[in-house]
């Protein structure tokens, strides 16, 4: 089971990760916002640990970016601050727990295992446009039931399109969305939704992903042409 542990403090970081390992998880680690969000969007983990006050992007946006693009991965916060608001806050933005620093690693493992319990119970979201389906906690891809291989980066711009499926998703978006720690030219886009469509549409005589001149791109159901 993975865990990826977001975490700006270097030796709490080692210690989280030779900890967890020892408990039996393998253990990711993020030493800033940016890298944190981009390793939450592409990998599959069973939950993430995540500081509030990161460099780059604090805990506070990461967690609500990842709920506003319906990753349900459970999230455990961790912050030196203990406030009431402070609290409540990372639980609006859609953390499933908090907890103080410093803390009890042995309260810090049980409720790890409780959220993992927690989770077993919810059924990870699957988007769907027409016959083109996305497993985003699986990190899977099929089209009319067969699977598609992507890399992480096709994966992260296709799932941006499917959850607007319909709409018109600029570059800046989606390479924001694939690309979220790195300062790059939007068109390093066309590149992955070329071969995108060679995957997804070429592959299965469809054209379900469009280019929408002088914005960017858009998924549609394209059997609605049939």
């Amino acid at each position: 089971m993975r865990i990826l542990v977001v975490e700006d403090e270097v030796d709490l970081a080692r210690t989280l990760h030779t900890g967890l390992t020892t408990e039996g998880y393998s253990v990711d680690l993020a030493h800033d916002g940016r890298q944190g969000l981009w390793m939450a969007r592409t990998g599959e983990y069973a939950l993430v640990v995540l500081d509030l006050m990161l460099p780059g992007l604090n805990g506070y946006k990461v967690c609500a970016q990842l709920r506003r693009e319906g990753n349900a991965t459970p999230v455990l916060v961790l912050t030196a601050k203990d406030g009431d608001w402070d609290q409540a806050e990372a639980l609006d933005t859609g953390a499933d727990d908090y907890l103080t620093k410093p803390f009890s690693y042995m309260v810090l493992v049980a409720r790890l295992r409780a959220l993992v319990r927690r989770a077993a119970t919810v059924a990870p979201p699957v988007l769907a446009v027409g016959d083109l389906s996305l497993d985003v906690a699986g990190r899977v891809c099929r089209r009319a039931g067969a699977r598609v291989e992507l890399t992480p980066r096709e994966f992260a711009v296709l799932e941006l399109l499917a959850r607007r499926a319909g709409q018109a998703v600029s570059k800046a978006d989606l390479l924001y969305h694939a690309w979220p720690d790195e300062a790059l030219d939007p068109n390093l886009v066309e590149a992955r939704v070329s071969a995108l469509r060679k995957k997804v549409d070429v592959a299965f005589h469809r054209q379900s992903l469009q280019t929408v001149r002088g914005t960017g791109y858009r998924l549609v159901d394209d059997r609605e042409r049939d």
